[in-house]
């Protein structure tokens, strides 16, 4: 007997993982199995549409794995255009406006966490599809199979390799754009950072103006000059005014 995690319901958001046992008894196939996957559905189908020569257990077994891996293939194939769109989302301009950027965001991170899901999981799925392939692979060289079952088990070997690269690759391109994602929102939350520090810095000097001229001693000359409050209140707009001309020249704004 062999055993391969499969996965199923792929189209949810929650995709479920389970053990499925395949036992070759004879002619006969047995599969153990606590869950649906697709390819199950619709291998029978295909047997009967292609002549795939399923008249002894271990036809039906490489018969079905192969529409296992065409079905793992079809998922990451998804995945890949999925992934291709929430890129597009992440680098290309969208609205001005802080909130909707936030909630795009949110909505891009929790995307990126369900790819990465599915992307995790046919992985686990075709590691263990390369360790059952290369039972089969020793077992073919131990038993009286014959060379079209032989050479069809070098090629799904092949498959499941070439699809475990596959999945790798999407993997690396899913953290890449979280950390894209990641980035965005830092150079976001940098943005308003930003505002506040030089709000901060601007109203500072028109506040030391403001408080000088606020204490209360008895010998302030300015508080008695007929120009006094004038000459104040225009001290105060042009502190306010040079350090916003000075961070404007630097390109700070």
């Amino acid at each position: 007997f062999m055993t391969a995690i499969l996965p199923a319901q792929t189209e949810a958001d929650d995709p479920l993982m389970s053990p499925v046992t395949f036992v070759l008894a004879g002619n006969r196939l047995i599969t153990v199995r606590y869950h649906e996957p697709k390819a199950f559905k619709t291998f029978p189908l295909r047997a009967e549409k292609v002549a795939t020569g399923c008249t002894s257990g271990d036809t039906i077994l490489i018969g079905l794995l192969e529409a296992i891996v065409d079905r793992l293939a079809d998922i990451l194939e998804r995945a890949g255009r999925d992934i291709e769109t929430i890129s597009r989302d992440i680098f290309e301009a969208r609205s001005t406006k802080v909130s909707k950027r936030n909630r795009d965001f949110q909505e891009l991170l929790k995307a990126i966490g369900r790819k990465e899901d599915i992307a995790s999981s046919i992985r686990d799925s075709l590691i263990s599809l390369q360790r059952l392939a290369g039972f089969l692979a020793h077992a073919s060289t131990q038993t009286k199979m014959s060379k079209d079952i032989r050479a069809r088990i070098k090629t799904l070997s092949r498959d499941v390799l070439s699809l475990a690269d596959h999945a790798t690759f999407l993997s690396q391109k899913i953290n890449f754009l979280l950390d894209a994602t990641l980035g965005m929102i830092s150079i976001e939350q940098n943005a308003i950072i930003k505002i506040f520090s030089v709000a901060a810095v601007i109203f500072l000097p028109p506040t030391l103006v403001a408080s000088i001229y606020g204490m209360n001693f008895d010998i302030m000359p300015e508080l008695k000059w007929q120009l006094g409050y004038p000459f104040a209140i225009g001290l105060m707009i042009v502190s306010a005014i040079l350090p916003f001309w000075y961070f404007r020249r630097r390109g700070w704004l």
